[in-house]
């Protein structure tokens, strides 16, 4: 990272969860373009578009490497970044499943598998890594407007549902055990967005998404506590 200089403020820097693809990559592009500096993980060891635009942005892109459903990588990041404090974490992760399966139907390892990725492994990352984020930075989820039980009129998508309701209410449940830690915590909800997960007949691009995504997080900061908000910045209810 470039040493600041008295003319020249330090970067802000974000620590992205899951930026080898998709929203998290869009995200990391979307920070970079308004001069942050970018760590990002990925998992195993291919290369990703993320290493791409290390590539392409020397000195602004770090990479580590852990795959969240797994707790001891969890600590040995929690290790490896031991001397780094972020401005921002982001927690970008989720898997889904068929979306006309219901409880009565899914598999108990499907469940178990949208279940650890969706929520557990999110929160263990948070557990882990909050105490990076300087005071008055924003730590955040991925979450989903279906994870809305008030908005849950229709059905469909129970188990991703009930994965992303169970993810609000964990983190809820953080932020009041954290709740003197004075930073802001947003449960992001990006829109139904055409990605490899969000499918070709999403109706939000990523450009319609993400540089709103990023605006409403920027916005929040300084504000502690956590809120449950949409891309532009409108509150879901729970």
């Amino acid at each position: 990272m470039t040493s600041p200089t008295p003319t020249q403020p330090a970067r802000k820097s974000v620590l992205l969860i899951g930026a080898s693809r998709g929203l998290g990559y869009a995200m990391a592009e979307e920070l970079l373009k308004r001069d942050w500096h970018v760590m990002g993980t990925v998992r195993g060891s291919t290369q990703t578009r993320l290493h791409a635009l290390a590539q392409r942005n020397p000195g602004r892109v770090d990479i580590e490497h852990v795959d969240i459903t797994m707790p001891d990588q969890i600590a040995t990041l929690r290790s490896r970044l031991a001397d780094r404090t972020f401005d921002l974490l982001f927690v970008n992760a989720g898997v889904t499943n068929n979306p006309t399966e219901t409880i009565g139907d899914v598999s108990t390892e499907e469940f178990i598998r949208v279940m650890v990725t969706n929520a557990l492994s999110p929160m263990r990352v948070l557990e882990a890594l909050h105490d990076r984020v300087a005071e008055g930075g924003v730590i955040g989820v991925m979450s989903s407007g279906q994870g809305s039980v008030a908005n849950n009129t229709h059905g469909m998508r129970e188990v991703y549902r009930g994965s992303k309701a169970a993810l609000n209410t964990f983190m809820r449940s953080f932020a009041a055990r954290h709740n003197t830690d004075r930073h802001a915590m947003v449960l992001m909800a990006p829109g139904w967005v055409r990605t490899e997960m969000g499918g070709a007949g999403a109706p939000l691009s990523i450009e319609d998404s993400i540089p709103n995504v990023v605006n409403t997080l920027l916005a929040v900061r300084g504000n502690a506590g956590l809120q449950y908000l949409d891309y532009l910045g409108r509150t879901v209810p729970w």
